[in-house]
């Protein structure tokens, strides 16, 4: 080894054996006192991996050092694993100038891990983020282990007047560095905001609900073979078999069916043998299930579980979609279309609230603040929609509707009719092909830019020249709404306490 670096460097090199040698601890770091390994005035630098165990998949062990390390904020069992290591290095570094940076698991900067998190580094603590990298894949060499999504964020408890964040184009692309002035928990240039969860939109605008949920053991929904099956079997069951769209269906195509009997009278269930097996099967499967609410919905077994299928023509937003596409497809669904559990839907057919949420203004916003599967957009009403900043009411309608002045807003309604005229043109095609980078029509995605620019206008804004544009001014705007609105109380949860002393 001596001889191999004298060649590399063209110097003689004598350093092996070793004279000295570092001190290892070995140990659990969440109980070990890091001021009894080395004093944090001696310490310059703290890096690390982690073990990357989300919130359900964690140990009792493992859940009990996580909420031990946030001094039994209870709350902090719904974090992943990693982020028992930022709030002891918060700790840690207090007052100092220590540098540390961490690979970590890419949730604890989405989605609802944020302000449980962040809120305390930031508040508490003052951390500062001073560099990071983006989500990318990692792999792992060893046998039976798969890729896993993380980000590196580097912070101290102090300020730096330049931060770099290093993007992806995409999880196993090369980064490039982008320079700027602050780095918010999102792992965006924005200012160092967190977005609450909200029970209520931020302006007037129709509430979300979630989908129809069937906890049927799977007796009311039918594949396409089980349909035909069924229709052919039992002719008169065809009018109670409605279309069952979750995100899968929503965006792919591929067709499921559903049982929807919640108005059909007794006398017509029990000419359908077929259709009673199946009911029975819904009851004996909540019977036997160890959640009490389910077991309560085996005396109604031919409705859904939860039902909140709607009236008339709706919004409908899928749960989860790929990180690929530029824009999350949304669309328009009929009444008799059943929406599932994972798709998020608003009753209305209203063009201009289809065309807000689907402009590039609101698509940052998904990419900024919505929770990931892998590093797939994991859509939330509670977390996206209810806290997208809308455009601004100076000039509302007479419904009272916060939205802009006629003008702009008839601009949107025929963009997103524009948007939706382009799709019809492709009738064979699903919306996973229409959205795919690739194979995008020409005539959408210019149907798309139109109504990105009318949508840009209603916030009185041209020009964005990225998204961290766009998300940098939408979270001022955030911040210029929620400033005028009372505190919004958090939802009870129930055996769980959030209130701690940290």
């Amino acid at each position: 080894m001596n001889l191999k670096v004298s060649e590399e460097f063209g110097m003689y090199f004598a350093r092996i054996p070793l004279k000295t040698s570092p001190k290892i601890v070995h140990g659990n770091a969440l109980t070990l006192d890091w001021n009894e390994v080395l004093p944090a005035e001696r310490a310059s630098y703290i890096m690390g991996n982690p073990p990357f165990v989300g919130k359900h998949y964690q140990s009792k062990e493992q859940k009990a050092d996580l909420v031990a390390a946030f001094h039994g904020m209870k709350a902090a069992s719904d974090l992943d694993f990693v982020a028992a290591w930022y709030i002891k290095t918060a700790r840690f570094i207090a007052g100092s100038a220590i540098r540390c940076a961490f690979v970590s698991t890419n949730s604890i900067t989405q989605g609802e891990q944020v302000p449980l998190l962040w809120s305390l580094l930031l508040g508490q603590y003052g951390i500062k983020i001073h560099f990071a990298h983006r989500t990318f894949q990692w792999s792992n060499e060893a046998r039976g282990l798969a890729a896993v999504h993380c980000v590196i964020i580097g912070f101290g408890s102090f300020d730096i007047e330049q931060k770099t964040i290093f993007e992806y184009e995409h999880p196993k692309s090369e980064p490039h560095a982008v320079v700027d002035g602050n780095i918010s928990p999102y792992l965006t240039f924005a200012p160092d905001v967190v977005i609450e969860k909200r029970q209520r939109p931020l302006v007037q605008v129709p509430r979300m609900t979630c989908g129809s949920k069937p906890s049927d053991g799977g007796h009311l929904i039918l594949k396409q073979e089980e349909y035909d099956e069924l229709v052919s079997a039992e002719p008169l069951a065809k009018p109670f078999l409605l279309p069952y769209v979750g995100s899968e269906e929503f965006i792919n195509g591929n067709p499921r069916w559903c049982l929807w009997l919640a108005d059909v009278k007794p006398e017509m269930l029990r000419r359908l043998p077929l259709v009673m097996e199946r009911i029975e099967g819904v009851k004996k499967f909540r019977q036997a299930s160890s959640a009490e609410p389910t077991r309560r919905a085996a005396a109604t077994p031919t409705r859904f579980f939860f039902q909140s299928q709607p009236t008339t023509e709706y919004i409908a937003i899928p749960e989860v979609s790929s990180e690929r596409r530029m824009y999350v497809p949304l669309g328009l669904l009929p009444p008799n279309v059943i929406a599932s559990n994972k798709l998020y839907l608003v009753q209305s057919d209203s063009r201009y609230l289809l065309g807000i949420l689907q402009s590039a203004m609101h698509m940052a916003w998904i990419r900024a603040v919505a929770g990931r599967l892998e590093s797939r957009y994991q859509y939330s009403g509670t977390m996206v929609y209810n806290t997208f900043p809308w455009p601004s009411c100076s000039s509302c309608t007479a419904s009272g509707t916060d939205a802009p002045a006629d003008k702009t807003r008839q601009a949107i309604e025929t963009a997103t009719q524009a948007v939706l005229d382009a799709r019809a043109q492709f009738p064979g095609a699903s919306l996973a092909d229409l959205y795919d980078p690739l194979t995008m029509p020409p005539v959408l995605l210019k149907a798309h830019q139109k109504l990105d620019a009318a949508v840009d206008k209603a916030y009185g804004k041209t020009g964005f020249k990225s998204d961290a544009e766009r998300v940098a001014f939408l979270f001022q705007r955030y911040q210029a709404l929620t400033s005028l609105l009372p505190t919004e109380k958090p939802a009870k949860r129930r055996g769980k306490s959030t209130k701690a002393t940290v």
